[in-house]
């Protein structure tokens, strides 16, 4: 992810926030390497970040590591590095909730809009 105007902090620093989308996002893709998508998907349910070094340039790379692979969680370990020197930015933990797709929708209410002219 790259550092920008759009992932800073009004003092120049890369946002938390971005730091934990991007956390969340390595799992649920990790997530989805694992599961069956035509019959499964996949939310978060928790997650944490500690910060461990501040950046204002360049960008990050993220890794996540499976720590727990069971049939309705995984939880996974993410380390967030500076592209160029790999110091350690973040490390974070996600657990993910593994679900059936059939279930998606089911308490969920369908509405229709109509636009006229």
């Amino acid at each position: 992810m790259l550092v920008n105007d759009s992932t800073k902090q009004p003092q120049g620093q890369l946002y938390g926030g971005a730091l934990i989308v991007l956390s969340e996002t390595v799992a649920c893709l990790g997530t989805w390497e694992n599961i069956n998508l035509e019959e499964e998907y996949t939310i978060a349910l928790e997650i944490n970040a500690n910060y461990m070094k501040g950046i204002y340039e360049e960008g990050v790379v993220a890794t996540a590591v499976p720590v727990h692979k069971g049939k309705k969680t995984m939880v996974w370990e993410i380390e967030i590095v500076e592209d160029s020197s790999e110091k350690v930015i973040s490390r974070s933990r996600c657990t993910m909730s593994i679900l059936a797709l059939e279930k998606k929708f089911e308490n969920e209410a369908v509405s229709t809009l109509t636009l006229e002219d």
